[in-house]
């Protein structure tokens, strides 16, 4: 049986209706105003129908590639290094100077500091954890907007529930659903995960598996081609004994069944069914998606210069969904947190696994997509963000986490780290907050993630305090928290 995710079995609520958290507090407090039942009912009316949102970059965004660098990569050593710090403290890689004036990065990021002319930097990110310092809830935060609870005394969480918030992605796509034969939202190459807790944060959670992303999680190392080259589309296949015609024959067979049998046609109707079906089918027909993932087609010195590595050619892919229909596209680091060899979680040997392994794929993947996307034209409705769950500490060798460091190591660091913003409105060359003399803290405008979350919705033309309701019919916000118009034109 093929399951297709991304199409609504059950509406939870109708976008184009649901009020902002703004208008529902006004419309709530009503009744101390003394308004009858009919007064306050006709205002209900009136305020669901209100758009709120407009401003600098608003609904500029048709879609989105997040590239989300799992394991906090170390601010210090990459986007914000400092001078004239002590020892423990200064990066161990040189600074380089950039396309801006003033603003250097390290030499592990080469091409990336001759292309920061044409993306926005986040230079402030913070936040004070609840409970541990740990990956998972970090996580969570950093794809819902929202914090969990039940973080035990180890840092790990319980495993994805009905019950969680959704992902950024998830609620994206159920309020700006696709309008071509395409998968509306990709996961890949993994799954978010620490340790043993797969998925946290990268679901649909209460709004339903109906909008999940679709998961593309092919075995394999970070360095292994083949691993992207054995990527499974058979959901997306039509059996060669079943041709297109006679699936839509099939189709059509149904739709006369259903107008004999006015009952069972009036329930699929009831759970939207029938537009589940049409979707999935001209999904499986138009061969849109199949064709997407066909990397080969791509000019070899193009996937040179992604680099012929899992993250590399899975920023390409990215690339080639957004441009067949896809609206949200999460690129995950293509290793799991406190792992060795590529996982930016650096707690030992950080001056040659950042040098030798994680810089080099980061610097030449992100760039390529960005100058790639920005060279078709694409970047004008495609918003790009590369951000971790935080950074790392200021001191090498200091325990922040509870976690082991070496001498050549930093720990797991909230309270300040860098994000990077390009496309959809985005400005380009802009630098925005600054951190402290050891990059511990934000020194000007601090950023939530939860205000960059609310950045993106905005960038899609939907409110951030846009309700939604959970698993227990419950109205909750998208996320609690207002865009940063700033980063916008």
């Amino acid at each position: 049986m093929l399951s297709f995710k991304g199409f609504a079995a059950k509406d939870l609520c109708d976008p184009h209706l649901a009020p902002s958290r703004r208008t529902f507090l006004r419309v709530g407090g009503c009744g101390m105003l003394g308004l009858s039942l009919p007064q306050l009912m006709q205002l209900q009316n009136a305020s669901a129908g209100e758009v709120l949102g407009g401003g600098p970059g608003w609904g500029k965004a048709k879609s989105i590639i997040m590239v989300y660098l799992q394991g906090g990569p170390s601010h210090l050593d990459l986007w914000d290094p400092k001078e004239n710090v002590p020892d423990n403290v200064k990066s161990q890689f040189s600074p380089i100077s950039t396309k801006i004036p003033g603003i250097k990065f390290t030499e592990n990021l080469p091409q990336l500091s001759q292309l920061n002319d044409r993306f926005t930097m986040i230079r402030s990110m913070s936040y004070t954890p609840n409970g541990l310092f740990n990956h998972t809830a970090a996580i969570y935060q950093m794809m819902t907007g929202y914090t969990t609870d039940k973080v035990s005394p180890s840092g790990q969480l319980e495993p994805p529930s009905p019950k969680d918030f959704p992902n950024f992605g998830s609620n994206i796509v159920k309020m700006q659903p696709v309008d071509e034969p395409m998968l509306p939202f990709v996961m890949l190459p993994r799954p978010l995960q620490e340790s043993n807790v797969v998925g946290k944060g990268g679901t649909a959670g209460f709004l339903g598996k109906s909008y999940d992303p679709y998961t593309l999680y092919p075995d394999g190392d970070d360095l292994d081609m083949s691993k992207m080259n054995r990527i499974k589309i058979d959901d997306l296949k039509l059996r060669p004994e079943v041709f297109s015609v006679r699936l839509k024959r099939r189709a059509q067979l149904r739709n006369l069944l259903n107008a004999q049998m006015p009952e069972i046609n009036k329930a699929v109707e009831s759970f939207e069914l029938d537009e589940y079906y049409d979707r999935a089918l001209s999904l499986i027909v138009s061969g849109r998606a199949r064709e997407a993932f066909d990397l080969a087609s791509e000019p070899d010195d193009l996937r040179d210069k992604y680099g012929r590595n899992t993250f590399g050619q899975s920023c390409l892919l990215a690339r080639r969904l957004v441009d067949a229909g896809t609206r949200v596209v999460e690129v995950i680091w293509p290793k799991v947190a406190n792992s060795d060899n590529h996982s930016w979680d650096h707690h030992s040997g950080l001056s040659k696994r950042m040098k030798e392994q994680s810089a080099p794929m980061l610097d030449a993947g992100l760039s390529t997509l960005i100058e790639d996307l920005d060279d078709r034209g694409m970047l004008e409705d495609t918003l790009v963000v590369a951000v971790g769950e935080f950074g790392r500490s200021p001191q090498r060798g200091v325990s922040t986490s509870g976690n082991n460091n070496s001498d050549d190591g930093r720990d797991h660091w909230p309270y300040c780290y860098t994000a990077v913003m390009a496309g959809a409105g985005t400005k380009r060359g802009y630098v925005h907050g600054k951190s402290d003399k050891t990059a511990s803290a934000p020194l000007e405008n601090p950023v939530h993630p939860a205000e960059l979350l609310a950045t993106i919705y905005h960038s899609f033309g939907i409110h951030p305090e846009t309700i939604v309701y959970n698993h227990l019919n419950q109205p909750r916000e998208l996320v609690k928290a207002q865009a940063l118009t700033a980063l916008l034109s």
